[in-house]
């Protein structure tokens, strides 16, 4: 562990798995399908194994009836490659799992590596659409074959929800805060540290999940648990109840009494009609022992007994008895009953209290929802109205529950310099034969129009020129397109023995921006929740005749008797 050598390709990479990324520990050659190793042996056996072949991953169907995806998991697919080595213990365990393969297979699998393969992709946190290849993965078949179960792993997951998350992000919209609280509820550990990552990305403002704060740098945020309120029984549970004011001039012997005198004064207001009675007295307490704890940054879970008859009043109370020592508390988390009301009515309170007791900002508190909240129940809220400053989203979010998958593939498109096509009776599974070169091409109001996919000896698209642009496999629908800007999508991520320039792999601030930025470049009827426009995938006419010219050739043509 620790340290660095020099790669294959003569870069310098960290030795050991940790190169692999610490939300996936465990991805090792072996974590693969078994027919990815028995159809090697099949390759070894005929001397075909060093066949050069190019494959293609990509997607068919943009996930939970959007038009649109979001690329991720791409830095983790270039870690896995360039720590690529089965090691003795496991070659050893493939032996006892493939007994009837020849001993020279294993010796040959003790010197793979992936020093020979080259991978282009599309940038990480990129907006990108079915059947165009994320990554592209040249080399020798065999080693190639074996990173196909692997590379789709760590795409599918953190494509599909990185997508979700900023499906979220859209709903919400850009003003409001996005909390990801998934861990309890994500698939295992891995899930659940793999969740808040890629939540981030997508657009998340912060995690409750720790760890993750600790591997990735993601804002933590987080307040106490219903537990936490209903394990007070009487504020006789605070020993110490002092508190020194923010200034340090002067001591609160009592702040829970304190506290309690703020209450009255609250119940007495007028303009409150009455609202507040009686209080549950040991939610005042658990209160005034989370605010002793965090004078600077107190929020308190409102919802335990009744947030309008005790929650919201002994909040308040102890807000304002924060204040009078020079602190400033957060806000309130509402888990529970009508979201929409309760919002609004905390915010006409705390807007009254401001008023009434002239108190600065107090009519700003946060008000942060949680409850199972997803995209419909936040669209809901939307048109309701509310008064949600943030929203903290869990099993929804992490789960993807309304799309399992994203359903990546990963085709073989070449080999020895010749193209190849998957044939089906169903086009959509129809692949796109040869190496291929990704371009999108931009309007005049700097919106996508549409990407284009050319044969890797086509030259790039020109601003400013008619190029005629093609579906892939219906014949009528084409366009001429006059692009105002030209960007090439793919870029080399492990050059391999090439001489490509290697992009850097970048921060997670960084895919994170480009990820937003991306999504604001969108048309918006491309991005809305109903009814989304289709984006246009083309290919370009060279491709379109060859694409049929070799269909017409690998097809079996039937006879009839």
């Amino acid at each position: 562990m620790g340290g660095t050598e020099e790669a294959p390709n003569g870069s310098m990479a960290p030795i050991g798995r940790e190169i692999m990324g610490p939300t996936n520990p465990m991805v090792t050659p072996l974590l693969t399908d078994l027919y990815q190793y028995t159809m090697a042996y099949a390759y070894w056996k005929t001397g075909k194994h060093l066949d050069r072949a190019v494959f293609d991953l990509y997607f068919r169907k943009n996930p939970f009836g959007g038009e649109y995806t979001v690329f991720a998991g791409l830095e983790e697919c270039i870690h896995f490659v360039a720590n690529f080595k089965l090691t003795d213990d496991e070659i050893s365990f493939l032996r006892s799992a493939m007994p009837t393969c020849e001993e020279g297979f294993f010796e040959y699998l003790k010197g793979v590596t992936c020093s020979d393969v080259e991978v282009y992709a599309i940038p990480e946190g990129s907006v990108v659409f079915p059947k165009v290849p994320l990554i592209r993965v040249e080399g020798p078949v065999a080693v190639v074959q074996l990173l196909e179960t692997p590379f789709v792993n760590l795409v599918n997951y953190a494509s599909l929800v990185t997508t979700n998350a900023a499906r979220h992000r859209y709903v919400s919209g850009q003003n409001k805060v996005l909390l990801e609280f998934g861990l309890r509820r994500a698939q295992g550990p891995d899930g659940g540290i793999s969740a808040s990552k890629y939540c981030y990305i997508g657009g998340f403002d912060a995690t409750s999940n720790v760890l993750a704060g600790k591997l990735f740098g993601i804002p933590l945020r987080g307040t106490h648990s219903h537990a936490f309120v209903s394990s007070y029984m009487s504020a006789d549970e605070i020993p110490d109840k002092t508190l020194k004011s923010r200034d340090g001039s002067r001591n609160c012997d009592d702040f829970f009494s304190l506290a309690q005198s703020w209450l009255k004064k609250v119940q007495s207001v007028s303009s409150l009609n009455g609202l507040f009675g009686e209080t549950n007295q040991s939610e005042l307490a658990a209160f005034t022992s989370y605010a002793l704890a965090f004078p600077n940054n107190f929020l308190a879970l409102v919802d335990t007994y009744d947030v309008m008859r005790s929650g919201l009043p002994n909040f308040c109370a102890v807000a304002l008895a924060l204040n009078s020592l020079g602190y400033k508390a957060s806000g309130i988390r509402l888990d529970s009953g009508d979201l929409a009301y309760l919002s609004i009515e905390a915010r006409k309170i705390f807007n009254l209290i401001e008023k009434e007791f002239r108190v600065a900002g107090f009519g700003k508190m946060v008000i942060t929802a949680s409850n199972d909240l997803n995209e419909e129940t936040i669209d809901a809220l939307n048109k309701q109205g509310h008064e949600v400053d943030a929203f903290g989203i869990g099993t929804y979010l992490v789960t993807c529950y309304s799309q399992a998958a994203l359903g990546c593939v990963f085709k073989l498109v070449e080999i020895k310099d010749q193209p190849r096509i998957k044939l089906s009776e169903d086009v959509t599974k129809v692949s796109i034969p040869c190496k291929k070169r990704i371009f999108r091409l931009y309007g005049k109001e700097g919106y996508p129009l549409v990407d284009l996919m050319t044969g890797e000896d086509e030259s790039m698209p020109k601003e400013g020129e008619r190029i005629l642009c093609r579906h892939p496999f219906i014949e009528s629908k084409r366009a001429y397109v006059v692009a105002q800007r030209v960007e090439e999508l793919l870029k080399c991520y492990w050059p391999g023995r090439s001489n490509e320039p290697r992009e850097e792999l970048p921060s997670l601030n960084k895919i994170r921006s480009r990820c937003i930025k991306q999504l604001e470049q969108m048309r918006q009827d491309h991005m809305r929740r109903l009814n989304p426009t289709p984006y246009k995938v083309s290919v370009s006419a060279k491709l379109y005749d060859f694409i049929h010219y070799l269909w017409l050739n690998e097809a079996p043509v039937g006879e009839l008797q």
